[in-house]
């Protein structure tokens, strides 16, 4: 019998994975993330996930299940591979996304070296995705309920990683796992989904990054485009590319942020046309579906995770991934991922470090 460690974190969906595992036939146990505490932190109450609560409720599910349930302390790595590089992003003026590493270094990372280590199979998930097989090679596919598809935070897993991961929720619609968890009695099934970062539960990005880094944050010029001074802003890590609210000029018209220069602490507000970038380049750059993209591909691009993919051109050069939309984008973020999709399996995706400007 194949044996899948499931990664539990407290909520409907891994405890639903952990049920549908079981009952396809596989030996199963529990694994939960322990990777940060909130006081460490200087947070008061419990964060949306992760938390000293949804560890109980991932035990309560695995015990529901009669599942061996364990909590792997990978506070450390966390601390490093997420959060400190969360910081460096903001350091630089860019826009992170943090959940995207987390899979990268965390949930695909140590928690599959753990699960060979520990004589398993597969790490499983309540990730809404799916992997399929085919001609001797694995495929990431979105999952089927377009409203939960997550493929776009999963596009870093490689063909080895591939080989040891299951996402059973990817054939399922969201409701029908709450009422398949409602069926078997999980106490979990009604839980709300966590929204936000789990360790700024609170939203306040730039309160956390002053109290994780100790660093203080200048006041800088908010500058136009063309450099002229239109007031003061209260430091770069207050502000991401496209940006309107919250910014304190007065104007006739809407500004946005459009830029953020690091090198001279200021911050660049322009119109929304400034915000419309037709071309981008990322690096850290991982395929699974094709080998290589030495030759441009007609393919759609997503540069949110919200963002509806568009139709665009993609080719590699000199090891980046150039990417060139059918029509301009909003809002193109460095520090953000473009994922590729042909139909809807992912081609593969990088982190944006640059975008073209439409008007030129």
């Amino acid at each position: 019998m194949e044996k899948a460690l499931i990664a539990m974190s407290g909520g409907v969906d891994s405890s639903a994975a952990a049920l549908l595992m079981q009952e396809a036939g596989y030996e199963c146990a529990g694994a939960t993330m322990q990777l940060f505490h909130n006081g460490d932190l200087g947070i008061n109450g419990e964060s949306s996930c992760c938390s000293l609560s949804d560890v109980q409720d991932a035990k309560l599910a695995a015990a529901k299940l009669g599942m061996l349930h364990y909590v792997f302390n990978f506070s450390g790595q966390f601390r490093e591979d997420v959060m400190q590089r969360f910081a460096d992003c903001y350091e630089r003026g860019a826009t992170p996304n943090p959940c995207i590493d987390c899979n990268r270094f965390l949930k695909f990372g140590a928690m599959l070296q753990r699960m060979e280590e520990m004589g398993f199979d597969y790490v499983v998930t309540g990730h809404y995705a799916r992997i399929e097989y085919e001609n001797g090679h694995y495929l990431l596919k979105k999952g089927i309920d377009e409203t939960k598809d997550q493929s776009y935070v999963l596009y870093s897993l490689t063909q080895a990683q591939l080989a040891h991961v299951r996402f059973p929720l990817g054939t399922y619609r969201k409701e029908e796992i709450r009422r398949i968890a409602e069926q078997h009695g999980l106490l979990n099934a009604r839980k709300k989904d966590s929204q936000d970062i789990c360790f700024v539960p609170d939203g306040d990005y730039a309160g956390f990054l002053e109290r994780f880094t100790g660093h203080s944050y200048a006041e800088g010029a908010f500058v136009d485009t063309q450099g002229n001074v239109l007031g003061t802003h209260r430091g770069i890590i207050h502000y991401t590319i496209g940006q309107r609210r919250g910014l304190g000029v007065a104007a006739g018209h809407p500004l946005y942020v459009c830029g953020i220069d690091t090198a001279q602490n200021r911050v660049i507000l322009g119109e929304h046309a400034d915000l419309l970038s037709d071309s981008l380049v990322a690096e850290d750059v991982n395929l699974i579906s094709v080998d290589d993209l030495t030759e441009p591909i007609r393919c759609m691009a997503k540069i949110r995770y919200r963002h509806k993919e568009q139709p665009a051109a993609a080719w590699m050069e000199n090891g980046r991934l150039h990417v060139k939309f059918d029509e301009p984008q909003r809002a193109i973020t460095s520090g953000q991922a473009v994922v590729l999709y042909d139909g809807d399996t992912v081609i593969g995706g990088g982190t944006i470090t640059e975008r073209t400007d439409a008007n030129g």
